[in-house]
């Protein structure tokens, strides 16, 4: 089974999205409040943001670096109340015990680069883990054993820049729900709703479902065309 997924973002006018600018702008709560009524439970972001919000300074670094070379995964806990996913590819975040973000317990996706010894951190911190594709992290794999393995049917990706454009050119998101702030950043350099997208690449084309005025700030929902 492969599972509903909607990209939720909050931004300026201009797509601009960096978390210190968005927080001075009016649509925060709402953001919040329709992530909830989306229901989507389970939600992925991505290692920058983790750093930043959620992990314990510092990175891990193995005594032996063999890497597992192989797909699998291992759950610590059931929720019935989703997961947080976070993307680490080779596996150096630092974790409490039983972390949870948002009151959902972590669960972490690497790719076959990390560590056996990663992995043994992890199982002694009772942190789930996803591991798929030879030098990436494989959006399709990862997403299927949330789906399969760990009861989650509709996903949303509240990460970056970087993340989101991996999964929309991945082909992997249904659909893109977006917070428009009254608000303009207008600095270079700054992430955008979503990066990454080869020069050579078409426009990804979108359909609106709906436009919807809330306070002073906007609720647009689009279903991505395949």
């Amino acid at each position: 089974m492969k599972p509903y997924i909607i990209c939720h973002m909050m931004s300026s006018i201009d797509g601009r999205i960096d978390c210190d600018m968005t927080e001075q702008l009016e649509g925060g709560d709402d953001y919040y409040r329709i992530l909830e009524q989306l229901n989507v439970p389970t939600r992925i972001s991505g290692k920058i943001t983790a750093e930043r919000h959620f992990a314990l300074s510092g990175s891990f670094v193995a005594k032996n670096t063999e890497p597992i070379k192989q797909d699998t995964f291992w759950k610590a806990v059931e929720s019935k109340n989703g997961y947080s996913v976070v993307m680490d590819t080779k596996g150096t975040l630092l974790w409490s015990n039983d972390e949870q973000i948002d009151g959902k317990p972590l669960v972490c996706a690497l790719s076959q680069k990390v560590s056996k010894e990663y992995l043994h951190y992890l199982r002694q911190r009772n942190i789930s883990y996803i591991v798929a594709g030879e030098n990436h992290i494989d959006l399709n794999k990862i997403t299927e054993i949330l789906a399969n393995e760990f009861d989650s049917p509709r996903i949303a990706i509240i990460g970056g820049g970087a993340i989101n454009g991996s999964f929309l050119t991945a082909g992997l998101l249904n659909e893109i729900s977006l917070i428009l702030a009254p608000g303009i950043d207008g600095r270079v350099n700054q992430p955008c709703l979503f990066d990454g997208l080869k020069e050579t690449e078409s426009p990804i084309k979108l359909k609106l479902v709906e436009c919807t005025p809330i306070n002073n700030t906007l609720w647009i929902r689009y279903k991505v065309k395949k």
